[in-house]
């Protein structure tokens, strides 16, 4: 089955330059576009794609709104947040806002691919422009819970979940079930007072449980 995307960009050379590289992609398919964050979340819940592709720059209502609006409409869909910006700030709105990933623009092909499978396999995608010293910028006013204890279990799967493993191959690599994976995420969240991946892949990376 093929991956449904939809691009969000207010810049139409942006979204044909990503429809052309998708082109080739036999299990992509781009299902719909605008450049209005509006638009986006009444055609998300109406088209069901299984990936927006969301820029922050958008003159109506910008990437970060729209993402909030798109996760309180209750749709299911992934958000792989795509920007030329590469400040702390941006990137911690977006994952913040619900977003599960965010990549640069300078991104080529190869990592731009790697991006969607990824999230959309479930896990969290960081693009390898965003350096880990912007990573441990974020979120410095947040609530402290490194003092919380993990079991040695617990500390396994989140370094895995850090490093962008699917809930199935963190099963196949602690043989464990999937649903035993989905149960220790979460324990996760609910033990670190956290609302989603991004704020798992934020916590183990600011707390040294990943390089």
């Amino acid at each position: 089955m093929s991956i449904r995307i939809y691009i969000a960009d207010d810049h139409a050379m942006f979204r044909d330059g990503i429809k052309a590289m998708l082109d080739p992609e036999a299990m992509m398919e781009v299902v719909g576009e605008s450049d209005n964050g509006a638009t986006v979340v009444r055609e998300c819940v109406e088209l069901k794609p299984d990936i927006v592709l969301m820029d922050i720059s958008m003159d109506d209502m910008d990437g970060i709104e729209t993402t909030k609006q798109l996760k309180a409409s209750g749709s299911k869909v992934k958000i792989l947040a795509v920007s030329m910006h590469d400040e702390s700030h941006y990137v911690k709105s977006m994952l913040d806002s619900g977003a599960n990933g965010y990549i640069l623009k300078s991104a080529g092909r190869n990592e731009m691919i790697s991006a969607i499978k990824t999230v959309c396999d479930g896990a969290t995608f960081l693009s390898s422009d965003v350096s880990v010293s912007l990573l441990k910028s974020l979120n410095q006013a947040d609530k402290k819970v490194s003092h919380i204890k993990l079991t040695p279990r617990e500390v396994e799967v989140l370094k895995l979940i850090a490093e962008e493993y699917s809930n199935q191959e963190i099963a196949e690599t602690l043989y464990i079930s999937s649903r035993t994976v989905d149960t220790h995420r979460r324990n996760l969240l609910e033990k670190l007072q956290l609302k989603n991946t991004a704020g798992l892949v934020k916590f183990a990376i600011q707390n040294g449980y990943v390089d």
